[in-house]
């Protein structure tokens, strides 16, 4: 089991059945309870830090990080993050873990800091860098976003209205189209994935979560009734073209299936372009009679 599986087991029992406050003193149970917890985790520290190669101190170094396991919950709880169908707390509080053990690694006891306080900014740094790299819309983007919002905020306040879209550009002194631009730019952070799974819901089979994309409706989709409807016509028109002269047959073969112009076709029977044209209209005249009454008679019914 690797250090992270290990360190997420035991932060989901440390803090089983707390929520709220309870999670910030469970979090803190491990690590803060009392003299003797502080104590036993110095003489750990002083252990692990005196234990030389790395090999020798894997024990020491698994302990310190299933002791300060609820720290990560407890960092991730504090930065109230709502989870999302493409994040969810899980993923939040895997990439805290991280950053637990990455401050278990880079922490020097001999600086005089308190652990917590070290490791607090860096799980709180791997979430966010986590999130970062998520975001797919580039920080400068984000800054405008902060300014055109802070700037939103103040002048509702004074004005005790909404802002027009020329007095917000006023006060991010910037035109009316380059407010439009960063409009724009806001806009395209609301698009979502047509691969993103929509959360508690199943798809066809009931086996997995849907997608988006199987809630999007497909114009150009042909329905159930009319794929039946197509397929009818499809068999009629086969067995009403199976049924014609072998001469009108295969005009028809030649001129709808094979691609040939009635020229070609001529050619290939050996007849004239003008005959060829007239055998193909027979043929029209002959299919047309025997599927009309067939395609008609059913739509009288319906109505």
């Amino acid at each position: 089991m690797s250090e992270l599986q290990i360190s997420r087991k035991h932060t989901g029992q440390a803090n089983r059945g707390h929520a709220g406050s309870q999670s910030e003193r469970a979090c803190r149970g491990k690590t803060r309870s009392n003299g003797g917890a502080r104590g036993a985790l110095t003489i750990l520290w002083g252990q692990y830090v005196s234990a030389g190669p790395p090999d020798s101190r894997a024990a020491l170094r698994r302990q310190l990080i299933e002791a300060y396991a609820p720290l990560a919950r407890y960092v991730v709880d504090r930065m109230n993050i709502k989870p999302g169908p493409a994040l969810g707390y899980d993923d939040l509080l895997s990439q805290a873990l991280v950053g637990l053990i990455d401050a278990v690694d880079r922490f020097d006891p001999g600086r005089g800091i308190k652990f917590e306080t070290y490791a607090y900014h860096r799980i709180r740094g791997a979430v966010m860098d986590m999130l970062r790299d998520m975001d797919w819309l580039p920080r400068s983007v984000r800054q405008r976003e902060s300014d055109v919002a802070s700037a939103y905020s103040r002048l509702q306040g004074s004005f005790g209205r909404a802002p027009s879209d020329q007095q917000l550009a006023d006060a991010l002194s910037i035109t009316v189209e380059e407010f439009d631009s960063i409009a724009h730019d806001l806009a395209l952070q609301s698009m979502q994935s047509l691969d993103e799974a929509i959360s508690g819901s199943r798809d066809l089979h009931g086996w997995e979560e849907a997608t988006l994309a199987d809630s999007v409706p497909d114009d150009r989709a042909v329905s159930p009734q009319e794929h039946v409807e197509r397929q009818a016509e499809r068999d009629l028109l086969a067995k009403a073209i199976d049924a014609l002269p072998d001469s009108e047959r295969t005009v028809i073969s030649l001129y709808y299936h094979e691609g040939l112009t009635l020229k070609e076709i001529g050619r290939v029977l050996g007849v004239t372009e003008s005959r060829a044209c007239q055998i193909h209209g027979k043929a029209l005249i002959r299919l047309r009679a025997h599927i009309t009454p067939m395609l008609v008679v059913p739509a009288a019914k319906k109505q």
